[in-house]
């Protein structure tokens, strides 16, 4: 199965992400809204509730990847210069989280609520769960 990543679908934050990782991550990744019931399907193989979860989510090799750890572990496999942000992995968890959480709470008003009427570019569509 290949790599995928959960969002928040409602979040125009974290539809901008998954933007920015498409065009930086060579194919690599499947992208679903945390919302859809194909996510609840995979997070339930994990034993993990969107409710639980509430943060970008990577399953990859049969591993599920939540807030920082996620973040970072999808940074590592984009082009340089953001692979880089990998070394951040060896900051303490607690610390990458809180920071994590703190970019959490406020990604709403950044960036504001989706349009859940925009349809993804081709690229993006094609790659979608």
């Amino acid at each position: 199965m290949p790599a995928t990543i959960l969002f928040d679908g409602e979040c125009a934050f974290c539809e901008g992400a998954v933007r920015f990782i498409a065009t930086r991550d060579g194919g690599r990744f499947r992208f679903g809204a945390s919302q859809s019931p194909q996510a609840a399907a995979l997070l339930a193989t994990f034993g993990v509730t969107r409710e639980a979860a509430r943060s970008i989510i990577l399953i990859e090799d049969g591993h599920i990847y939540l807030r920082s750890t996620a973040s970072l572990k999808i940074a590592s496999t984009l082009t340089a210069p953001w692979r880089w942000a990998a070394v951040l992995l060896w900051v303490p968890l607690p610390i990458r989280d809180a920071v994590y959480n703190l970019v959490a709470a406020v990604r709403r008003r950044i960036a504001g609520v989706s349009n859940a009427c925009e349809i993804p570019p081709p690229e993006i569509r094609a790659r979608m769960i």
